[in-house]
């Protein structure tokens, strides 16, 4: 299990990976084109078995360079070794097309002692490292660098509410949203929520450098989406769904460690139960995704061509899918995995008893979820074979809105042990 030191520096290390955009009150365009920004400017700590005891800094922005894109930036360093740095944006747009929204992540770090579910542990001969009955001790130990990046081009469709609004206002209350849903109202895509075409070039790199084994996973290529977000409120939805399709493609060019391909497909729905004497708001979440790769191939010699790295297509375990699990701990030719969460947001905000910390951190609100979570992966998409022998998990969740942001930490547990998650939004729909 990872140990972390919870102190409040440490809730504000959630910030490290992802990040959806956000504004105070009003999510929408001020009028008279004004600008309204908010900025995190953090320097904290946090322990964990990765980083060992670290030391970090984020700075956050929201609202630049225009009023619905956000920025951030985080570094960190441990006493392991291990270091990190990572950047990224959301709904840029640029070259003067109003509909076309950019999201760019870049990502460096040199991770020591990281467990890689792949094979060449000499203590597990003739069984494939990451299967669906693989063992949990299959993995190799090793250190290495992992550098990451994507940019997402997005273009919203004018249909929906997309018709008429390219970037929507939402109005909040208590960082709940009050008015201006941009979706849930249809199943029809033509009148509710929003439809974007997306296009994202994407290109990795991960050394796995252990004393059994030394391998490069390299991967580039181009993700292909239909992404249909029918959500009311896509930071912390209370009704609608969302329905995205996606094909990812490696060509086998440049560097790449070979081609391969990747159907993905994920929904999600949302129930509200609408408030009570102790909660504000109760919504009951619900999410379906499942992965194919047509491309991989099994040989005669048990070997595996043309197939996606385990950090990419029918993988399980981690930050968003079976979080009782380490990160990519099972990955096959396909996947499927199935979550469920009651989240519950208290009239109850701790945080305001800290006005000193809330000048920093501008919490709005605290949600408690407990969650469970089943899936599995297999050598072939079979829909009897993907829902037998399932693995699950079942955990409970402590999140917030700081200045906009949905942040969490979720602590899972599983017949592997318990991990603690840190992480940037709502766990549906990355």
């Amino acid at each position: 299990m990872k140990r972390i030191l919870f102190t409040v520096l440490a809730f504000l290390a959630c910030t490290v990976p992802l990040l959806t955009y956000a504004a105070e009150e009003v999510k929408s365009t001020p009028p008279s084109g004004a600008r309204s920004e908010n900025v995190i400017s953090v320097p904290y700590g946090f322990y964990n078995s990765s980083f060992g005891a670290a030391v970090a800094y984020v700075y956050s922005i929201v609202g630049s360079p225009e009023p619905q894109s956000t920025f951030t930036a985080t570094a960190m360093a441990g006493s392991t070794g291990t270091a990190m740095l990572f950047l990224i944006g959301h709904d840029f747009r640029m070259f003067g097309v109003e509909r076309l929204f950019i999201d760019p992540i870049v990502s460096t770090g040199y991770f020591v002692d990281y467990n890689a579910y792949i094979n060449g542990n000499p203590g597990f001969p003739g069984q494939r490292a990451g299967s669906n009955e693989s063992d949990k001790n299959n993995f190799v130990t090793s250190s290495g660098w992992d550098n990451y990046f994507r940019i997402t081009f997005k273009y919203l469709l004018p249909i929906g509410n997309g018709k008429d609004q390219i970037v929507n206002a939402y109005r909040l209350k208590g960082g709940l949203l009050e008015s201006g849903a941009s979706g849930g109202t249809s199943w029809n895509p033509l009148e509710s929520g929003r439809t974007f075409l997306e296009v994202r070039p994407f290109y990795r790199s991960q050394e796995i450098n252990s004393d059994f084994v030394y391998v490069v996973q390299r991967t580039n290529g181009l993700d292909f989406t239909l992404y249909w977000d029918n959500r009311d409120f896509s930071d912390n939805p209370s009704q609608g769904n969302s329905l995205q399709l996606r094909v990812s493609r490696d060509f086998g060019l440049a560097n790449s460690s070979n081609p391969w391909t990747a159907y993905i497909a994920e929904f999600d729905k949302y129930f509200s139960l609408g408030p009570s004497d102790t909660f504000r708001q109760r919504v009951l979440a619900f999410d379906i995704w499942t992965a194919y790769s047509p491309s991989w191939e099994v040989k005669p010699d048990g070997t595996i061509a043309n197939r996606p790295p385990t950090y990419a297509g029918a993988t399980l375990g981690g930050l968003w899918r079976m979080r009782g699990f380490p990160d990519q701990r099972f990955s096959d030719k396909a996947g499927i995995y199935y979550g469920a969460e009651y989240r519950m947001i208290p009239e109850w905000n701790p945080f305001n008893n800290w006005p000193w910390l809330q000048q920093y951190i501008g919490v709005r609100w605290v949600q408690l979820v407990p969650f469970v979570e089943a899936g599995r992966v297999a050598p072939s998409w079979n829909f009897n074979e993907l829902n037998s022998a399932m693995k699950w998990d079942a955990g409970f969740g402590f999140r917030a809105m700081c200045k906009g942001l949905v942040v969490r930490i979720d602590l899972a547990g599983s017949s592997e042990g318990a991990s603690v998650v840190m992480m940037i939004n709502q766990p549906f729909q990355f």
